[in-house]
């Protein structure tokens, strides 16, 4: 164990939260470690034959730069913002056990639904499934670190704004005025990390594999799969939560038009031991339902 790993990470305070994590459970395990912070920059270039390798992920591009540069030896990611396709050279090596995956309404005060209501969120997921159940209010984009959009909340006149508990639950910022939004199916993954490290790095693949918590690698993976199999990037009005109850896994997926008016979901129930391609058939079964069309229809408005 005389390698010292070096894990790279946004330099956010939750990204750095996520790392730290890591870091104690790899040196509780004996391994040697150092944190690499990586300032991501939205003009950051990137020449065509890193293109070509497929890295498309808009929180996790820099940190597969530094990867595929040899900067760092394994990278930090929250597991809802890692693109379905990892960069070639570049594999999964772990992933945490799950926090909580409910999406919870920030606010500043009991809201009356019933009243016109201008709610925040950056996530077309929040927005399509927030306008269906209330069609009559309004949603506005909020971007930036969680930091960042509670002040933007708080300076604010909406009602409220929409976050991952997790999130705010790991670098303790969780206010006392929220409300659990459990109607609301969360981003594939959502709540899970994820440790990626390069595929011929076999000592660091084997210091993460200590780390791996089987049923949250499982249950992301079905929602990672059914995700990929509708070709929905972080754009695409995809939620999906897969849950292990006794031997079985109970999966849950649902694709809105961007206005929330069109909602197509489905739900079954799977042996662990029939897992393997779970994902894929609930997104068939989505598509077959007129989930292509709707699909041709949000990437054709996306692209205006």
């Amino acid at each position: 164990m005389s390698k010292t790993i070096r894990i790279g990470t946004r330099d956010s305070e939750l990204a750095l939260w996520q790392a730290k994590t890591v870091q104690s459970q790899l040196e509780a395990n004996g391994y040697k470690t150092e944190l690499v912070p990586v300032k991501s920059t939205g003009d950051l270039i990137l020449d065509k034959p890193l293109y070509e390798l497929g890295i498309t992920g808009i929180f996790t591009k820099t940190l597969d730069v530094a990867m595929l540069n040899g900067t760092v030896d394994i990278a930090v990611h929250s597991m809802k913002d890692v693109p379905t396709a990892l960069p070639i050279g570049i594999v999964q090596a772990a992933v945490l056990k799950r926090a909580a995956t409910e999406d919870i309404l920030v606010h500043k005060g009991a809201p009356d639904y019933k009243q016109p209501c201008t709610i925040a969120t950056g996530s077309l997921r929040r927005q399509a499934q927030w306008l269906n159940r209330y069609p009559n209010h309004q949603t506005t984009d909020l971007r930036g670190n969680v930091n960042t959009r509670l002040q933007k909340l708080e300076d604010s006149d909406w009602t409220g704004a929409i976050f991952a508990k997790a999130g705010l639950e790991r670098i303790n910022v969780l206010p006392e005025n929220y409300e659990v939004l459990d109607w609301m199916l969360p981003a594939p993954a959502q709540g899970a990390m994820l440790i990626v490290a390069m595929e011929e790095d076999q000592f660091c693949l084997d210091a993460c594999a200590t780390l791996n918590h089987k049923p949250t690698a499982l249950c992301t993976y079905i929602e990672r799969e059914f995700l990929k199999t509708l070709e929905g990037g972080c754009t695409a009005p995809i939620g999906a939560l897969a849950e292990e109850i006794g031997d079985d896994i109970r999966f849950r997926g649902v694709l809105f038009s961007l206005d929330g008016a069109t909602k197509i979901e489905v739900e079954q129930v799977v042996s662990k031991a029939n897992a393997v391609g779970f994902g894929t058939d609930c997104a068939l079964d989505i598509l077959d339902d007129g989930g292509r069309e709707l699909m041709k229809e949000i990437k054709s408005s996306l692209k205006k």
